[in-house]
């Protein structure tokens, strides 16, 4: 008997799950593949990154429904399933020294309290592939690295009957990816094509910050460009955070398409044998008709 592939994809805030695998997401879900969002907290603490939206007195006097708007229409427009853990986000804090984070956010939360609701969920919707952030977190947001931090404790306890026993019946995921979209050699490649067309890029300065930048390793590229509308869709469904005249839509579509069409991964572990580089996050897991076999997460 087989069953449906499944995909959990766990990100800190809303708008992270487009600006982040979004057309990887997407193009699973034309696949017929079961994707989950799982998005940590309701991003109160976010600012309004979009200029035109900056003194909307409805906005200011309440974020978090509005951003809870957004993500249910960023949802309609990938086409995913979606939950929130349900804790409060964290800020970004800004200065120095550094302020301390708030009382009761997310990134203070003991990472087993933290980590219950996640197991939870991967007890129930029992994902064969989850995806998340490295331990830095994709950037130092003491969300994102929160994120990493209870994602992994997650991933590794979901399977095991001792840990977490009042969190349902254990279920193991077969591989874990860290999200590496963001990489400076994606960055490098379009602002050298938008130079060679005559363009001007919006990436300069980022590659002056980014010159010392470690790049993390890729093992696994999913050819998803035909999904970059559907990821745009769901970016600009988050209004608050995303300027629809900004950086995220400057390079053209074309060119996106041309030099870099696929979202990046980092394998960071595996119950299932592999072959690297990979271009799909199930591989080693699907069997024929793209399916996988047995019901207790083990390849038949």
């Amino acid at each position: 008997m087989s069953e449906p592939l499944r995909l959990m994809a766990v990100h800190a805030h809303p708008d992270d799950e487009s600006s982040k695998g979004a057309a990887t997401t997407a193009y699973y879900v034309s696949q017929g593949v079961e994707v989950l969002v799982v998005t940590c907290t309701g991003g109160e603490r976010g600012d309004i990154l979009n200029p035109q939206l900056q003194h909307d007195p409805d906005l200011l006097r309440d974020m978090a429904e509005f951003r809870r708007r957004e993500m249910a229409a960023a949802v309609e427009a990938l086409g995913v399933k979606h939950t929130w853990l349900g804790f409060v986000d964290s800020g970004l804090p800004e200065g120095d020294p550094l302020p301390p984070l708030p009382e009761g956010c997310f990134a203070l939360e003991p990472l087993e309290t933290a980590s219950e609701p996640l197991v939870r969920l991967m007890r129930e919707f029992r994902p064969h592939v989850v995806t998340t952030y490295d331990e830095n977190g994709g950037y130092p947001h003491p969300d994102h690295i929160k994120c990493h931090q209870v994602s992994v404790e997650a991933y590794h306890a979901a399977g095991d009957a001792e840990r977490y026993p009042h969190a349902g019946d254990p279920w193991q995921p077969l591989k874990l990816y860290y999200n590496q979209t963001m990489s400076r050699g994606r960055i490098l490649a379009f602002h050298e094509a938008m130079e060679a067309e005559g363009l001007t890029s919006p990436y300069t300065d980022w590659i002056a910050r980014w010159e010392d930048r470690a790049e993390r390793p890729i093992t696994t590229r999913v050819p998803c460009a035909d999904f970059f509308e559907v990821r745009d869709r769901a970016l600009l469904a988050h209004a608050t955070q995303i300027d629809p005249e900004g950086s995220w839509f400057a390079v053209p579509m074309e060119v996106q398409r041309r030099v870099w069409p696929t979202e990046d991964y980092e394998l960071a572990h595996s119950h299932v044998e592999v072959s690297l580089p990979e271009d799909d996050l199930f591989a080693g897991v699907r069997l024929d008709g793209g399916r996988v076999g047995g019901a207790d997460g083990e390849v038949a």
